[in-house]
């Protein structure tokens, strides 16, 4: 799939902006601080319904504007269709096919994209919560069924933890609403926590040949999913609750006297190993690297074998932070297959024949124009 055209309303720093795009790779060239990353965002947004940057939508309208508005057409397999997102202080409104999506989780999912960023180098070195984001946001676009399932376990999270707070604060003696909640979210947390080891173990089938070839065979990556309730990849939906049901009974007291849910897939995390070592704490920048790399190369193979198309890949002045080495490898695989947007100041230094052949856009002051 790729994104013929582009019209942005008072999205960032763009009052309007109306561009054409096609299906290579699209470089935008411009100094820092123009809108290079904003156009990058609002596809990502299109896409997803919300941004890789912020979470407070606000910050995505126009200064001293009511709303923003993202349109985009996405040329599929099966044709070609319009996406809409509207951006207001009220909320969001989306659209696919002309037709309003009740629902976002029915909405994400249409169009699909794949960030790199500097920050997704924090992938494996950033926080579990960076991890937790984007396998939430991965799982999310081949199944919306799983976003819809992250929807009501956050909200049975908010309800359990404020009804912990009540009974912390005495406020509230009755722990029968406790069982009630922790009920309702064990079922849900178990269908979350199969749902990513079965993301996990198609990730690490795609992401391991990858990583050996970067690292000339050096390298074995493997990815472990960390559970806070040691649930295992091998359980099924009834042993995974009992699981669940004895570690809750086991710390109820501890829950009440911290005002919060210790256990679950909020507190979940991956770790990444190469050649069997923790990469997060023993592994070079280089290798951190190129676990950063590899999985963002695997995404993409792997939404292409789930859906049948390439994902739209964003690289949001990242070529700079990789070495020639990995510049290399990741231009050499997207070549000729993947709509690839590329943000950076300068192309120079990057001798490779994928950006001699792109076409070329240049960005300053919230205005974008094609060079070539």
């Amino acid at each position: 799939m790729f994104i013929k055209q582009l019209h942005l309303k008072n999205f960032r720093n763009y009052d309007q902006l109306d561009a054409s795009f096609e299906n290579k790779v699209n470089v935008i060239l411009g100094e820092n601080a123009q809108g290079k990353t904003n156009v990058m965002e609002s596809i990502y947004v299109l896409a997803m319904a919300k941004s890789h940057r912020t979470s407070n939508d606000k910050d995505l309208i126009r200064w001293d504007t009511e709303y923003a508005k993202i349109e985009g057409r996405v040329q599929k397999n099966n044709g070609s269709v319009p996406m809409e997102l509207t951006i207001s202080k009220k909320g969001k409104k989306a659209k696919f096919n002309h037709i309003e999506q009740q629902k976002l989780s029915q909405y994400v999912g249409n169009m699909n994209v794949v960030m790199f960023a500097p920050e997704d180098l924090n992938l494996v070195k950033g926080s579990p919560q960076v991890r937790r984001r984007f396998i939430d946001m991965e799982i999310g676009q081949i199944s919306p069924v799983y976003l819809h399932e992250m929807g009501q376990l956050n909200k049975i999270l908010q309800q359990r933890n404020h009804y912990l707070k009540l009974l912390q604060s005495r406020k509230q003696t009755d722990e029968t609403m406790l069982e009630i909640l922790t009920d309702q979210f064990i079922q849900s947390a178990a269908k979350i926590i199969i749902k990513r080891f079965e993301f996990l173990h198609l990730l690490q089938n795609w992401a391991q040949p990858i990583h050996e070839g970067i690292s000339r065979g050096l390298e074995m990556l493997k990815i472990k999913y960390k559970s806070s309730a040691n649930v295992s990849e091998g359980q099924d939906l009834s042993m995974m609750m009992d699981v669940y049901q004895n570690k809750f009974a086991q710390v109820r007291q501890r829950e009440i006297d911290r005002g919060v849910t210790l256990f679950g897939p909020q507190r979940d995390d991956l770790i990444f190993h190469v050649n069997d070592r923790d990469v997060q704490t023993f592994g070079s920048q280089g290798q951190q690297r190129t676990t950063a790399l590899s999985i963002k190369l695997a995404e993409i193979e792997l939404i292409h074998s789930e859906i049948g198309e390439y994902p739209i890949l964003l690289l949001d002045d990242v070529l700079s932070e990789l070495d020639d080495y990995r510049q290399s490898h990741l231009l050499n695989t997207i070549q000729g297959k993947v709509q690839t947007f590329v943000t950076t100041t300068s192309v120079d230094g990057i001798a490779h024949q994928t950006l001699k052949e792109a076409s070329t856009f240049h960005v300053k002051v919230g205005t974008m124009e094609r060079i070539q």
